[in-house]
């Protein structure tokens, strides 16, 4: 309650004053002290959007909106705006504008991975059954599939005779990140697959593969990974990056479950709440970036 109180206090009656001083005092406004005073990445960008969300301006509130192909007009706008000539400060146009591209790519990153977590998987679809057959011949390049709907798919740990089922809460997004994995890390997704089928240490490598995309998505939704692909891409942020941040996760999910030797795989939703907390912490330190580095990549 009292966080709240403050919370309140702070915005409706300090910040403003604040910012009308340091106005005064500085000759410059918050958004240039912002894109003046920090470095390029998630600390500057971060502060830029919590700037517009709370401005009053809809010319500011309405910059968090736009597309990527409009942001250069909108900086123009601001720029106008607040009365800032186009050639007195070049430094805050280039790192406003790098600010929007990163605001904006997020929340079309959004749009695009829930398009694809809505998509569900058909195997009437040439296409989403040729991503299935691809992802068995890269994890298992020397077994031949018996069948289409056969008890080998428990081998890379589905659950049924037929993959297509445990899509169902991920759809299509779950496939494309196990796919992602397997095509630009195949050595190493090959590597936790092995791992996966450990006699006492195993588990489900599809079925925790797809938990994982959960988890991705759910940091997505959140905003909690915006400092990571504020730190991590220089623009707008699109979905290959997004599957990229599903292999750090897949890499380092199994680091962890071998380093931690659980009894069984019946305590998986305790151990995966440790690694989604590490994560959730990681990804609070503003200088954070989750990138997977292995030879060759």
């Amino acid at each position: 309650m009292l966080v709240r109180i403050w919370q309140f206090v702070y915005t409706s009656l300090l910040r403003p004053w604040l910012k009308w001083l340091l106005r005064k005092t500085t000759g410059t406004c918050e958004l240039q002290r912002i894109c003046s005073g920090h470095k390029l990445g998630a600390t500057m960008t971060t502060k830029a959007e919590y700037s517009l969300q709370s401005s009053k301006n809809k010319v500011l509130r309405g910059a968090l909106e736009t597309s990527h192909e409009n942001v250069e007009e909108h900086v123009d706008q601001i720029m106008k705006e607040k009365e800032i000539k186009p050639n007195s400060d070049h430094l805050f146009k280039a790192n406003l504008h790098i600010c929007l591209l990163q605001i904006t790519g997020y929340n079309r990153l959004y749009f695009c991975v829930e398009h694809l977590r809505k998509e569900a998987f058909d195997s009437d679809n040439p296409k989403h059954e040729a991503m299935l057959l691809k992802l068995w011949d890269l994890l298992m390049p020397t077994v031949k599939l018996e069948s289409r709907i056969t008890r080998q798919w428990g081998d890379i740990g589905f659950q049924g005779d037929d993959p297509k089922t445990d899509f169902r809460g991920m759809g299509l997004l779950g496939l494309i990140n196990l796919l992602f994995f397997s095509e630009k890390y195949t050595a190493e997704s090959r590597q936790v697959l092995s791992h996966a089928n450990h006699p006492t240490l195993g588990y489900s490598y599809a079925i925790v593969g797809i938990n994982l995309t959960e988890m991705a998505y759910s940091l997505l939704k959140s905003g909690a990974l915006k400092p990571h692909f504020y730190n991590s891409v220089p623009g707008p942020a699109d979905l290959k990056d997004f599957h990229q941040f599903y292999c750090y996760l897949a890499y380092e999910f199994d680091k962890f479950w071998v380093a931690e030797e659980p009894e069984s795989i019946m305590h998986f939703n305790q151990y995966r709440e440790r690694f989604h907390n590490m994560v959730k912490t990681h990804l609070q330190d503003p200088d954070v970036s989750l990138t997977l580095t292995v030879a060759g990549h």
